[in-house]
């Protein structure tokens, strides 16, 4: 369905599953899990899985808090986008590794809910691109801002129940991992 035309392939894209990231997450070790298994998934029916890593004054390139957590391998050969922005396309080649691989649907999982993953599936659809969010594989930590507290587990059910919608030409949804299908 997507807007993009020839672009008929599907891409996993894993955000910011990074040591500095995730540490202190909520439901951190079931999510991973569930990231390793889409991973897998994805692997098996030849759907390229793209790296994505954030870079900041906290996450400083080839730092212990920058590196992807140890449960997570990426091969060699597998796309990595390096970024600074919450968007994985803002500053980044990941839009031209998208169009070279023909990809129109993005399966997304990773960190910061609120945040990376959320401006990262944000643009896409602005782009065109169909999105689906596994809602059992993305996670952030909780905060305060303005004098109230939001709980990580707040934060991850939002994104995931407000994440379906159909658009002109493309969709966006939120589904568990059990039911994903590549």
């Amino acid at each position: 369905m997507t807007t993009l035309q020839g672009r008929d392939k599907t891409a996993l894209i894993v955000i910011d599953v990074q040591n500095g990231v995730v540490e202190g997450a909520y439901k951190r070790a079931e999510v991973i899990e569930n990231i390793e298994r889409a991973v897998a998934m994805s692997r098996a029916a030849h759907v390229p899985v793209i790296w994505v890593q954030h870079s900041d004054e906290e996450l400083v390139i080839g730092s212990d808090t920058w590196q992807i957590v140890p449960e997570l391998i990426p091969l060699s050969g597998e796309a990595m986008v390096r970024k600074t922005y919450r968007s994985s396309f803002e500053g980044t080649n990941l839009e031209q590794i998208l169009a070279d691989q023909t990809v129109g649907h993005l399966v997304v999982c990773g960190a910061e809910s609120n945040n990376c993953v959320r401006h990262t599936s944000q643009d896409a659809l602005a782009k065109g691109y169909d999105v689906t969010l596994i809602s059992d594989a993305h996670t952030t930590t909780g905060y305060e801002w303005g004098g109230h507290v939001v709980s990580a587990q707040a934060v991850v059910e939002e994104q995931s129940d407000n994440f379906n919608e159909k658009l002109p030409g493309r969709f966006a949804r939120a589904i568990p991992l059990a039911q994903l299908s590549l």
